[in-house]
């Protein structure tokens, strides 16, 4: 919660891949209802991104497939780095709820870590919080795991190998059937599959970096526990599952008991901020409450 009557800024961190658009529906909605926020592009991302060769029209897969990344030398510090910037300008005008997607919640952790008294909260939105292992490779689903969806992707959806081309790699402008009815599944089942195309060309890249995904995210207890913090659950989500969230919110709490998650749950898949945003903007609202 905020003081009475100050405004907050929500900042708010996209996943892997993905660009500022993935929050525009979340921001209309805020906005409505009154509120600011910012929508933050990492380094590397959105107008700053260079395309891997391959990647433009016409694509060359082969090539797409094989070629080292021009982001690959980007790393979790730089992410913290900027937003960090961001935030402390942010502050200057009221207290900053910090907002995580997916793999930008190693980002709100970096933050959190670093200048706990800059944020009035901290909100992890089905994203990474990690406690008792150092990265998200840790937590992530292991490819031994049953959901048949995910495992589908691994074969279709990202391409070439991760240590040639220094980055998890997808192809957001693929017109293939398969990828995009296995994307649709995976990430944005609860939004109507004519929209797929749009969203991946929008609010996604084709790569992240490799350094910023092994990176040791970990929170640190002497700083990060002090901070305010919402885990907002999503229980249609197959890239971070429910018993994965959950996971993390146990260990977090285990840590710091007398500071809990304040947890919500919305019945959404991973890209709840382009699906869900309305209800993501009245839980946002309802922690600045008093």
């Amino acid at each position: 919660m905020t003081a009475t009557g100050e405004t907050p800024t929500f900042v708010l961190i996209p996943g892997s891949g993905a660009t500022s658009f993935m929050w525009t529906p979340l921001v209309r909605e805020l906005a409505q209802r009154g509120h600011r926020s910012f929508p933050v592009e990492l380094p590397g991302h959105g107008f700053e991104t260079t395309f891997p060769p391959g990647y433009q029209c016409p694509q060359d897969a082969d090539q797409l497939a094989t070629a080292p990344s021009p982001v690959a030398g980007l790393t979790l510090d730089d992410y913290v780095g900027r937003v960090l910037e961001l935030v402390r300008r942010a502050a200057e005008h009221g207290p900053v709820v910090l907002v995580g997607h997916s793999m930008g919640g190693s980002t709100v952790t970096g933050v959190a870590n670093t200048a706990p008294e800059l944020l009035a909260r901290m909100v992890y939105l089905c994203a990474y919080c990690c406690v008792e292992l150092p990265g998200v490779p840790g937590y992530a689903p292991k490819p031994e795991d049953p959901d048949d969806v995910l495992n589908r992707a691994r074969q279709v959806v990202w391409i070439g190998a991760p240590r040639r081309t220094g980055t998890s790699r997808t192809n957001p402008r693929a017109g293939d059937p398969q990828v995009l009815a296995i994307q649709h599944e995976l990430m944005m089942a609860d939004l109507d599959p004519a929209a797929t195309p749009a969203v991946l060309n929008y609010a996604l890249q084709p790569d992240e970096s490799l350094q910023v995904m092994l990176a040791d995210a970990r929170v640190d207890p002497t700083t990060w526990t002090g901070v305010p913090r919402t885990y907002i659950r999503t229980t249609q989500d197959r890239v971070i599952p429910p018993d994965l969230q959950d996971c993390m919110i146990a260990e977090a709490d285990a840590l710091s008991p007398a500071n809990p998650f304040d947890v919500h749950s919305l019945a959404a898949s991973h890209f709840a901020p382009i699906t869900r945003p309305a209800e993501i903007a009245e839980i946002l609202i309802a922690t600045t409450q008093p």
